[in-house]
């Protein structure tokens, strides 16, 4: 149980005189008045503070996760440390297994999916396809078949897991997932000029510098598991983890703030109807993760996600501006970490290497 803190009197001003007191005679006690039980001295704590007269002042105890809106200080962690990464507790062996997965899962990817001679990524898009002659349905059906296979795979994962093991259910859960998420990422870019145009503001001032800004905050709203590599690779046993630290005190679903962030980046910059498509896609299937994630966490966690619950928010920013979320004085530093700067080097090399991207793409023919 976690203890509201009570702050005392001012220590600095000076203390009036004790003016003589009557002594009264001392009173026998008789066994009534004595407590059938002793006193938990947690509960009664006395404070003294220099202040006009001498008073008891008691801390009494909150329930778990309960704020002091008095109090400017962060309340102890319930949750865990999100983006932590210390290079002297790294097991470089882990590591080496996750390169040799990594190579392995590319090249198996490479030849049962991408590939057009020996993989079934085009016939997926292929099939796909003839739903509907718009880009924009197409699109959408893209989306929502990897939203439905990724989304209810998660669901599934507490039984799936117990089924399989969770080493096992990962390798499943990834190797069904990447493929739909490969298709869908080239689908859009190789289609993503070919709607109605709504409007045109490439060529507007501080248009492009906008753009570029809002892609490249939206990837710091990753979410933290994704940091996890050796657990998204199986290498390590993957976990649900309750974050509650760097990102998660701005809000607690980063990665649907990153999407819509991204979403609305993209739309502006193309500005049409399949860029429109993609965004409403994403942005939906992200909300949904709101509430899913949400569900998911409360039932592994419980009352230990509803305190992280309370102090956080959907909304960006708005659990610290409501006083629930109490940043540190070095709120910085949560962010100063090799995640973090990983995400900064990939983000850059990823805009430099679009035209690369979309060269890949164009190449596949989807």
């Amino acid at each position: 149980m976690a203890t509201c803190l009570v702050v005392a009197n001012s220590l600095f001003r000076p203390p009036k005189p004790i003016l003589p007191h009557k002594h009264l005679p001392l009173q026998p006690i008789s066994s009534h008045s004595l407590p059938k039980s002793p006193l938990n001295s947690t509960f009664l704590k006395p404070h003294f503070s220099h202040s006009d007269s001498c008073r008891f002042r008691f801390i009494a105890p909150a329930s778990l996760g309960e704020t002091d809106a008095s109090s400017d200080e962060p309340l102890p962690l319930v949750g865990e440390d999100s983006a932590a990464f210390d290079l002297g507790t790294q097991n470089i062996v882990s590591w080496i297994y996750f390169t040799l997965i990594l190579g392995v899962v590319l090249f198996v990817l490479d030849v049962i999916w991408i590939d057009n001679s020996t993989g079934f990524g085009k016939a997926f898009i292929d099939a796909v396809s003839t739903l509907s002659d718009s880009h924009e349905i197409v699109m959408l059906a893209l989306i929502l078949i990897f939203a439905t296979v990724h989304s209810g795979l998660a669901s599934f994962r507490d039984m799936g897991e117990k089924l399989l093991g969770k080493r096992a259910y990962r390798v499943l859960f990834a190797g069904v997932s990447l493929p739909l998420a490969v298709s869908t990422v080239v689908y859009f870019i190789n289609h993503r000029y070919d709607g109605v145009q709504l409007w045109q503001l490439q060529n507007g001032p501080g248009v492009h510098q906008l753009v570029w800004l809002s892609n490249f905050i939206s990837f710091f709203f990753l979410y933290p598991s994704t940091f996890n590599l050796l657990e998204v690779a199986a290498v390590d046993q993957p976990k649900v983890h309750l974050w509650e630290t760097g990102i998660m005190r701005i809000t607690r679903h980063p990665q649907m703030v990153g999407q819509v962030i991204w979403c609305l980046a993209h739309t502006i910059w193309i500005g049409n109807s399949v860029a429109v498509a993609a965004s409403v896609g994403l942005i939906g299937h992200h909300l949904f993760g709101v509430w899913n994630g949400d569900r998911r966490l409360a039932v592994r966690h419980g009352e230990a996600f509803e305190v992280v619950k309370k102090r956080t928010s959907i909304i960006p920013f708005a659990a610290i501006l409501d006083g629930r979320q109490k940043l540190p004085k070095d709120y910085y530093k949560e962010f100063i970490r090799l995640p973090y700067l990983a995400i900064t080097a990939m983000t850059l090399g990823a805009y430099f290497l679009h035209p690369v991207m979309q060269a890949a793409s164009f190449r596949l023919h989807w």
